[in-house]
């Protein structure tokens, strides 16, 4: 019993200095860490918004676009988006069920809600869907 202990402590031993060998390995030398880098700020327009109509989810982020079928989560378009301003900007996307790519200008009204209008002047509103 006591051989055992004693075999049980050693390899514990062996195991922590090799770990410790290991961590010493993954360290920076000095002088040569990596300056923090400041994450990217996203654009008040980033996130998810659902249509009042409830029947599509849209994200946003990073200059992308795509929105998604609430209930089946099918991709519906998928695009781009530009801002114009800080409270406006413009959809360019592929509506995949009508095969045709169209244009849409949003405008920011509050945190979240965007009033938008589409190149054919149909006009819809987007919430920001809460997490």
């Amino acid at each position: 019993m006591i051989g055992m202990m004693n075999t049980r402590v050693a390899a514990l031993a062996v195991l922590s200095g090799l770990a410790m060998v290991l961590a010493g390995c993954q360290s920076t030398p000095r002088g040569l860490e990596r300056p923090a880098v400041a994450p990217i700020a996203s654009s008040p327009f980033d996130g998810q918004w659902i249509g009042t109509d409830g029947v599509a989810v849209s994200t946003l982020r990073n200059g992308t676009f795509e929105s998604r079928s609430v209930q089946t989560g099918e991709q519906l378009t998928s695009g781009t988006y530009g801002v114009r301003d800080q409270s406006t900007i413009d959809l360019d996307f592929y509506s995949i069920k009508s095969q045709k790519r169209t244009t849409a200008a949003c405008l920011l009204v509050s945190r979240n809600q965007m009033n938008c209008t589409l190149a054919s002047g149909t006009r819809f509103v987007l919430n920001r869907r809460q997490a």
